[in-house]
């Protein structure tokens, strides 16, 4: 099957995402050329490794790291730091994982950044060891944490992820224990200086989506830092010669999302990003100009490090007499076509992230967002 209505053929329906890059509703869309440049790839054969190690040389640049990699995700990016920390190239050690018994093999976490993502990390085997309380931590306390058995330190970065200490902060503290700090940075591009900057100030692993804001293969990811760690996650991922597969074989990437991936990320540093952003703000202003007016909201545009570019965002005042934010929620799911669209943040509020609204949706958006606030 194939075509423009292969999910009508299949009886899928299709949506509008207000939602942001998330991957149950696919993540993002691929540009034509990352599209083209996927399908060439699919006609040949190459050396996996060779294809890899050529990857990892773009993914370095991007993120201005010693050397980089590309992954199934951003998830299988957590993984592969996680092992790459326990094991370094230790190939006795690489091939006993996740069985860590007698290693380096704890991971010291801010309790306040525990997330539903981070038990990649104890995929590898690893021991998560929070730090601090649920909103906040001190320096002395991650020293507290930083023993014997720690293999490194994780940081998240995500919107509203509550950060105790500064990436700043939690990299001198354990660079002065000699330990790295392994960052999860998913969902952080755009902007596109976000690529670089954790490993500029010092990160020794990062890792992103290559399908959420760089718009390439939604399987695929970006893992960049020093080379030296690097070299122990190919370990992990690809043992040549090795007599057992590494542990994060099942997260193993195709030459065509490799191939598109590399495409992308060319396209989106070559992307003109203010531009970009422009064009999100009009369509986000077409919405808040037509939902505004409605009485007992506050209807505004906000651009935030939280915000994943500038988007509108609903906040319901306490005058408020109309359906409670999850029954617009669930009112616009089950619309025609079906629109979704963001939660959370600040409260129980209404966002609409812009990132994957395609051109003359934000009409769609409005119309059937002010019907589910007004009943009109």
């Amino acid at each position: 099957m194939s075509g423009p209505d292969i999910y009508d053929r299949l009886g899928v329906t299709k949506v509008i995402n207000a939602r942001s890059w998330v991957t149950n509703l696919g993540g993002s869309i691929m540009r034509p050329e990352v599209f083209a440049a996927m399908e060439e790839a699919g006609q040949h054969f190459v050396d996996m490794d060779e294809l890899m190690r050529a990857g990892g040389k773009v993914v370095a640049r991007a993120c201005a790291a010693e050397a980089g990699m590309i992954t199934a995700g951003a998830a299988a990016g957590n993984l592969l730091m996680a092992a790459a920390a326990i094991t370094g190239t230790d190939m006795a050690k690489v091939e006993r994982l996740p069985n860590t018994n007698g290693m380096k093999n704890e991971l010291a976490i801010f309790k306040a950044q525990r997330n539903s993502y981070d038990r990649t990390f104890e995929t590898a085997g690893a021991a998560l060891v929070e730090v601090g309380m649920p909103k906040a931590a001190a320096g002395y306390q991650l020293e507290a944490a930083i023993g014997e058995k720690t293999a490194g330190v994780v940081y998240v970065l995500a919107p509203f992820m509550e950060r105790p200490l500064s990436l700043e902060e939690t990299i001198e503290i354990a660079h002065s224990r000699q330990t790295p700090v392994l960052v999860d940075a998913s969902a952080e591009v755009p902007p596109v200086d976000n690529l670089t900057r954790p490993v500029r100030i010092g990160a020794d692993m990062v890792t992103f989506s290559g399908g959420k804001g760089i718009c390439g293969p939604q399987n695929s990811g970006l893992l960049a830092g020093r080379a030296d760690l690097i070299e122990a996650a190919y370990l992990n991922y690809l043992p040549l010669g090795a007599p057992r597969s590494g542990i994060a074989r099942p997260a193993k990437v195709s030459k065509e999302t490799i191939v598109g991936l590399i495409t992308a990320i060319e396209l989106f540093l070559e992307t003109d990003h203010q531009a970009v952003w422009e064009v999100w703000r009009r369509q986000g202003q077409h919405i808040v100009d037509r939902v505004r007016a409605v009485p007992g909201l506050r209807v505004v545009i906000e651009e935030s490090e939280n915000r994943q570019g500038p988007q509108p965002v609903v906040y319901f005042e306490f005058d408020w007499k109309g359906p409670s934010p999850a029954e617009v929620r669930e009112m616009l799911a089950e619309g025609d076509p079906p629109v979704f669209v963001g939660s959370g943040g600040y409260g129980d509020e209404i966002n609409i992230p812009i990132v994957n609204v395609r051109p003359g949706e934000e009409q769609i958006i409005a119309d059937h967002l002010l019907a589910a606030l007004t009943g009109n």
